[in-house]
């Protein structure tokens, strides 16, 4: 699995030189006219891939340079820590999901959101249908798992999944889950965890049908928790407001453009993937730009409005880390939110 957890138990640390080798791409220019652009670095939450494609296309396009800006993406994964980067000053931004933000505030990082991204879920929990054969019992509601063995990520991807059991009065065996999904796929346990754009559509191109899962979308089941968003330290948004305006304008027009310009943008992911020889392919990622710009662009029917974090969903998903124990005492809506993230794009 392309996730991974910004939790301060990871014991890895970066250096300088290994922070300064993993920006792949930096905008040499400011905008027109301007001698002196602002520089600006953001920190991806995993590897290229999809999942970031309105930041390569804010790039790509030159909107990061029409605003004045100098801006280096760097990607992340397993070895790095953007929170120790924001924290050493050696990064302005990060990509982080909303709950793995919230519990860097717990630990002491000052963050404050400045975009919403990804509003719709995509976590969910995959299980075979028929684990003991066409004459057991198949699994058809979350309550079926109790007394199977399941995975399940650790730490702070672990929160949506207790809740599932919870509210379901499920009790799983329940084992860690790590980046790969072999142990479901050999049917060593009846349900993993997975995400909409990246885990399920792995099973699918390893040769499990459809038809042989139950697929559980917990954000079909009443859990819904606000994912990837671009936060800065709470000092950032002091001292450079107008900087980190047009860094988030030019982030939310960057995605604007991905969702119009499909097969462009699968283009630059996939540059950006060749680069560094990551183990995925063009179907995967294309797959996962549709699935992640359904989750971050509403339709008539759905209740949240692009870029913004509503005090509702805000609230949901601190009573739930509360709940399991991750945080005491959220930080209030309004200290925690700013900019698009409050008001949408202006």
């Amino acid at each position: 699995m392309l996730l991974w957890s910004v939790s301060k138990r990871w014991p890895l640390l970066v250096t300088l030189v290994l922070c300064c080798s993993l920006a792949v791409t930096v905008n040499p220019a400011g905008a027109a006219g301007d001698d002196n652009p602002d520089a600006l670095t953001l920190v991806l939450q995993w590897h290229h891939q999809s999942q970031f494609a309105g930041y390569y296309m804010a790039l790509e396009k030159g909107l990061y340079k029409d605003a004045g800006l100098e801006v280096t993406i760097i990607r992340g994964g397993s070895d790095v820590r953007p929170d120790r980067l924001l924290a050493e000053g050696r990064a302005d931004f990060i990509s982080a999901m909303l709950p793995t933000a919230l519990e860097m505030r717990r630990d002491g990082l000052p963050l404050v959101l400045l975009a919403q991204l990804v509003n719709r879920g995509n976590f969910q929990l995959v299980a075979w249908k028929h684990p003991d054969g066409s004459d057991g019992t198949p699994v058809v509601q979350p309550a079926d798992l109790s007394g199977r063995r399941v995975t399940v990520w650790e730490q702070d991807f672990r929160s949506p999944y207790l809740a599932l059991f919870r509210g379901w009065g499920a009790r799983p065996e329940i084992l860690p889950q790590y980046y790969s999904l072999s142990l479901f796929l050999h049917r060593g346990v009846v349900a993993c965890s997975t995400m909409r754009y990246n885990g399920y559509h792995t099973l699918l191109q390893n040769g499990v049908s459809a038809d042989e899962l139950t697929v559980f979308n917990l954000w079909e089941l009443g859990i819904n928790l606000p994912e990837d968003g671009l936060y800065a330290l709470a000092d950032t948004w002091r001292r450079r407001p107008e900087a980190s305006r047009r860094f988030v304008r030019a982030t939310l027009e960057g995605w604007r453009y991905a969702r119009d310009h499909r097969q462009e943008t699968l283009e630059v992911v996939m540059r950006y993937i060749e680069q560094e020889k990551l183990p995925t392919n063009r179907p995967h990622m294309a797959w996962m730009l549709d699935e992640i710009l359904k989750s971050i662009f509403p339709t008539n029917d759905d209740p949240w409005t692009f870029g913004v974090l509503s005090r509702q969903s805000y609230r949901e998903t601190t009573q739930l880390l509360q709940r399991q124990g991750r945080i005491d005492s959220p930080p209030a809506y309004q200290d925690f939110v700013r900019t698009e993230a409050l008001n949408g794009p202006l």
